[in-house]
């Protein structure tokens, strides 16, 4: 907007005001943008009006836009908050816990569970830090105080908190002075002119000759009226240009750049106590979520419902209580080149390729899986822990007959590919390959070696440029762009193209797909420079901007899809990151200490909502998010490529930098160190089972297939066919002398005991917290325990442990959380909990009321539903805490919602007590099972039952009657299959078509299965049995690859009794990592040796195929007393 137009603007705010249009003139004062009334904020907080003070702010800025603003925002919520409380309105307390405070918990989980904790005060004034609390009236006044420094410390209200000095109805007087020049122009003026109109120009229609009167001595519109009260306020710096009205989330991208510089700015600290301004430090940041097309940070709490009972999606709960901290703090202008601690810096791991890396992308599960493509067509598969290549392909056409001329005549005329973009699917089951030349290839991925063609699309004429995952419509997708100047969306699981967009005048560069308040959207940008955005609904684009450097651009969010970043270089070699206001279009911040000219198209990255990192000038350099200055600079210990290629791991504690010499320097800070910990003592290469070094050739497929010679850059004759991974014979000779790893003895693997303050009869329920610092266990007798472990010199994360034992925690209170059992014995009944996914709640039943507790407090929250019927299993729905799946002992499931204390649906399929639930997010289906060993497929939409199937129980084996009869399930990590669990069998279904995929049947003769789960990557299964035996399981083949005998963790005065595992939990991130619950009551948590890291060794496959039911497991597949 021009200047004179927001002068305008404030004309028209005079002259509202001045005709006591008091609603109006407030509307357009946070409408525009460009004067913030103090006076008139300051009245608004004194009476309270909490939506009409938060309304007002979002004129001048939102949450996330600076520290002051977000100080703002939260000493406003948080008053709210402890007004409700002081009310004793809880289930207002909680509306705006949810809604309102939830989204500081991203900067400061610990305080965020302080807060939450005062539900649990009788008067929240019990809290040291609140002990000064008054009435709400001097409460609102002290934070008035404090909120006034703070706005005018915000550099967003520079120049927004004077109203100019204006002449009384300067308006008026404007428009008097306009009418009388039209007048004065007349040909024909009338003395005393009539004016009744203001919407066209004035003319006299009189055929005299007179002249107009002076315009100074004939007001046209009447006297003027006295001046409105517009209070001259303390004057600041550059105003900020306001968003346009096109839709969000693309708002104001059609509007031209700022070039006003974002200010340097540092800000107070929130606190839960009394309101302050202090110096901040760098927060502890969370770890990223993620994956792909994560919801944005700022939008995610307001698009919940409110919870008047106060299920928080986000709630945790803690013991300390800390300032709130922001990152940015400490980098201004006066930067100090010292790389923070969790910067990866240290070089950990050099990896040989073999040909140049072009690009790189690590396992969004698996932290220490590194995908790379390279320069010659290659892709390469590192463990980068062990520095074992997994998989090394060459670039082969899998079916020439189904590609275009155009491609089998580019290939002839000039045979070497190039990889583009290599990139894993958000949950890491597939990843996709976009070459130089029209090609994409997606292959499916599951777990160590075993990867296999997945889809082969020729998607673009030239080059494919980029390729990303997303999920329009809840079905993923991929998208891809090319020389051919256009953007192709494609079925992920068919590779039917679902749509194309058309607009950009150059190739099209780089992709990023996003959503945002529930709008889906892609950027792209060309070689021209444009940037454009496009829905998906084929209407054309949103956007068109130019990037800065006009050449090579790409773009990326930060982790939590708050932040917009792009990095681009110039044909003259000039590069440039900067970050975007999104709802301007402009350009927010611009980053220094680029080289002066950048030798290639420079890479970035982006981690922990906090730094950016780029290569250049043979060096990574780093930047903090909030300061545009350089932070730090690190050459990898030498060696490195002008421009390298830089990737960062999901929870940014590795760093993969392409080298010289086709090499790749992996960076670890000390998260990154520990992770490689368990695999550094790892013995040489040459003293490895011959079953890791297995070759991996390729045959042809069965079907007809052209064949092109294509000779490759190091002379070898490549055929370009469909092929089909597959074990030499010297492959097959070696499988020979694969062995089962047994652990028979306490030194062969890492166990402990858990500490036992309580004995109890048997451990029933068995859960990691999610955080995995914890394990919650219930009971036969209905009482919950829990195990901490604590952060200290001998385990830096506080996460679980082998290695060291945790403490059995109890609130100072010393109250339990036990069970309702009404008039039942719970040593009877069928037990049950579920634990929300913040580790905040857990949902409880042993033949009772369904409980709810605090997990700090281990306080009652609520009971409910009473039997008959009894709940018998529960599961938290995967996007609302507040609706549970709960299974009934009359063989109903009920779909209750907490918050309104009312049952939605009531599911009726089985014949028996509901035994299993489980979700999946991504095909919106809720799976049961049964004591009638029935698998049912619900609908979470309209809860109808899409299919059921009965399970197959293998002949001649007769099950046994209570709990081992039950059949559990539980989802893979591809959210597609699922596993189930039986005492008669192990099982893999495909969803859809509830389709057995797997099976391992236990032999009449074995013991049977008590319980299973899917390791935290799914990669593996755990299971235990009768007799006290554990059995480890590669998932993609349902193999047995390990045994741990009861003699490996029972003392020798238990080894003949009747002791024996009741059920078994993984770790949320620690793939090698399980505990069992005992049939005395005790807890064992298990781990592989430091020296082995794993667990054995994955049996070879049969027939080169893993996906055949499994009819008769061998012996060695049996577990054995």
């Amino acid at each position: 907007m021009s200047s004179l137009s927001r002068e305008l603007v404030f004309l028209i705010l005079q002259f509202l005001d001045e005709e006591k249009f008091k609603e109006t003139v407030h509307k357009l004062e946070q409408e525009s943008g460009f004067y913030f009334n103090m006076k008139y904020f300051e009245d608004e907080v004194h009476n309270g009006n909490w939506d009409e003070v938060e309304k007002y702010l979002s004129g001048f800025t939102k949450v996330d836009d600076n520290r002051y603003s977000m100080k703002i925002f939260f000493e406003i919520r948080k008053q709210k908050y402890l007004e409700a409380l002081d009310k004793h309105d809880r289930p207002k307390a909680v509306e705006i816990l949810v809604k309102d405070l939830k989204v500081f918990s991203t900067f400061n989980e610990e305080l965020f569970k302080e807060i939450t904790q005062l539900l649990t005060l009788e008067n929240f004034r019990e809290n040291e830090q609140l002990s000064k609390y008054g009435d709400t009236k001097s409460a609102r006044s002290i934070m008035l105080v404090e909120l006034k420094k703070l706005i005018e410390a915000n550099p967003l209200f520079r120049d927004k908190l004077q109203f100019p000095t204006l002449r009384n109805s300067r308006l008026r007087t404007l428009i008097n002075q306009s009418l009388n020049w039209q007048h004065q122009l007349c040909k024909n003026p009338r003395p005393n002119p009539d004016i009744k109109t203001l919407f066209v120009d004035h003319s006299c229609r009189l055929p005299n000759d007179a002249r107009a009167p002076s315009p100074v001595n004939n007001p046209l519109l009447g006297s003027l009226p006295k001046a409105g009260g517009f209070p001259p306020l303390g004057a600041h710096g550059p105003f900020q240009p306001t968003p346009s009205s096109v839709p969000a989330p693309l708002a104001g991208w059609m509007s031209s750049p700022s070039s006003v510089p974002h200010p340097a700015v540092s800000g107070g600290a929130i606190a839960l106590g009394a309101p302050s301004i202090q110096a901040l430090k760098h927060p502890r940041t969370p770890p990223s979520n993620s994956a792909l097309d994560y919801p944005s940070g700022d939008s995610d709490h307001v698009s919940k419902r409110t919870r008047p009972m106060g299920i928080s999606d986000e709630v945790s709960l803690g013991v300390n209580m800390l300032p709130m901290t922001f990152p940015g703090q400490g980098h201004g202008h006066n930067q100090t080149f010292k790389a923070p601690d969790d910067l990866p810096k240290t070089v950990a791991r050099t990896l040989s390729q073999g040909s140049s890396p072009m690009s790189m992308d690590f396992h969004p599960i698996k932290q220490t899986l590194l995908l790379v493509g390279t320069n010659v067509g290659d892709i390469g598969l590192w463990e980068v822990g062990s520095r074992e290549r997994l998989v090394q392909k060459t670039f082969k056409v899998w079916d020439l007959s189904k590609c275009s001329m155009t491609l089998q005549a580019a290939l002839v005329k000039e045979p070497v590919v190039s990889v583009n973009r290599v990139i894993w699917s958000p949950d890491g089951s597939l990843f996709g390959v976009a070459y130089s030349r029209h090609i994409v290839q997606l292959y499916s991925y599951h777990g160590g070696e075993d990867m296999r063609q997945h889809l082969e699309i020729d998607a673009h004429v030239g080059g494919v440029n980029d390729i990303a995952f997303s999920t329009p419509n809840k079905q993923l997708c991929v998208t891809t762009c090319g020389d051919d100047k256009t953007i192709k969306v494609w079925d992920a699981a068919t590779g039917v193209k679902r749509h194309t967009f058309e607009g950009h005048e150059a190739p099209v560069y780089s992709i990023c797909p996003h959503y945002k308040e529930n709008i889906q959207f892609i950027f792209s940008t060309a070689l021209d420079g444009k940037i454009k955005a496009w829905l998906y609904d084929n209407m054309g684009s949103r956007v068109d901007y130019e990037a800065p450097g006009r050449w090579c651009t790409t773009m990326a969010y930060s982790a939590d899809g708050a932040r917009l970043f792009s990095c681009g270089t110039s044909k003259d070699g000039d590069s440039y990151i900067v970050e975007w206001n999104e709802s301007e279009g402009a350009v927010k911040r611009t980053y220094q200490g680029f080289h002066k000219r950048s030798l290639g198209v420079v890479q970035f990255d982006t981690t922990k909502n906090r730094y950016l990192a780029a290569g250049d000038d043979f060096s990574i350099k780093f930047w903090d998010m909030d300061s545009t200055q350089l932070l730090t600079a690190i050459d990898a210990d030498g060696g490195l490529q002008a421009s390298p290629r830089i990737r960062f791991n999901k929870e940014g504690s590795l760093l993969a930098v392409s080298a010289n010499d086709n090499m790749i320097k992996v960076m670890a800070n000390a998260d990154g160190l520990r992770l490689f910990h368990t695999v550094d003592n790892l013995s040489s290469e040459s003293s490895k089972p011959a079953i890791n070094n297995i070759a991996v050739t390729e045959r042809p497929s069965e079907r007809p297939a052209s064949v092109v010679s294509i000779p490759g850059m190091n002379g070898d004759s490549r055929n370009m066919v469909d092929v089909k991974p597959v074990i030499t014979e010297e492959s097959n000779d070696k499988s020979k002398i694969w062995k089962l790893t047994e652990v028979g003895e306490p030194s062969q693997c890492r166990s402990l005991r858990l500490p036992e303050n309580m004995r109890v009869t048997k451990i029933s329920r068995l859960i990691f917290t999610n955080s995995g610092n914890a394990i919650l266990a219930l009971a036969s007798n209905a009482i919950h325990l829990l195990w901490k472990w604590q952060r200290n010199d001998r385990n830096a994360t506080g996460k679980a442990t082998a290695s060291l034992p945790p403490q059995q925690w109890q609130p100072a209170s010393g109250i339990l959380m036990t069970n309702d059992a009404a008039e039942n014995n719970p040593e009877e009944a069928v037990p049950c909990f579920a634990l929300s996914k913040n580790d905040s709640y857990v949902m409880s039943a042993s033949g009772g009321k369904i409980s709810l507790f605090n997990m700090m407090t281990f306080k009652t929250m609520a009971t409910f539903m009473p039997p008959p019927p009894a709940a018998t299993f529960l599961a938290f729905h995967p996007q609302d805490n507040n609706i549970i799946a709960i299974g009934m002992d009359d063989s109903t499931i009920q779909i209750y919602n907490v918050r309104v204390d009312e049952v939605k649906s009531k599911l009726k399929g089985h014949s028996k007590r509901i035994t299993g639930l489980a979700f999946s997010n991504v095909l919106n289906v809720l799976v049961s099972s049964g004591a009638d060993a029935q698998l049912c497929v619900w609908n979470t939409d309209g809860w109808e039952k899409q299919k059921s199937k009965l399970l197959p129980i293998i002949q001649g084996r007769s099950t046994s009657t209570g709990a081992l009869s039950d059949t559990r399930v539980q989802f893979h990590q591809d959210q597609l299959h699922f596993l189930v669990v039986h005492e008669t069998q192990l099982a893999i279904y495909e969803t859809t078509k509830l389709e057995c995929m797997k099976q391992w049947p236990v032999r009449e003769s074995s013991a049977p299965v008590t319980h299973a789960t899917f390791s935290c990557d799914s990669q593996l299964i755990y299971a235990s049995f009768m007799d006290a035996t554990i059995c480890v399981f590669s998932s993609a083949n349902l193999r047995l690859r390990c045994r741990v005998s009861p003699s490996a963790y029972l003392p020798a005065s238990l080894s003949n009794s009747n002791v024996h595992p009741l059920v078994i939990a993984a770790h949320p991130q620690e793939s090698n990592m399980f505990a069992v619950g005992l049939s005395d009551g005790g807890v064992h948590i298990f781990e592989p040796l430091e020296s082995e890291g794993k667990w054995g060794v994955a049996p070879p496959p049969e027939n080169g195929s893993a996906t055949a039911v499994a009819s008769t497991p061998s012996a060695s597949d049996q577990p054995q007393r």
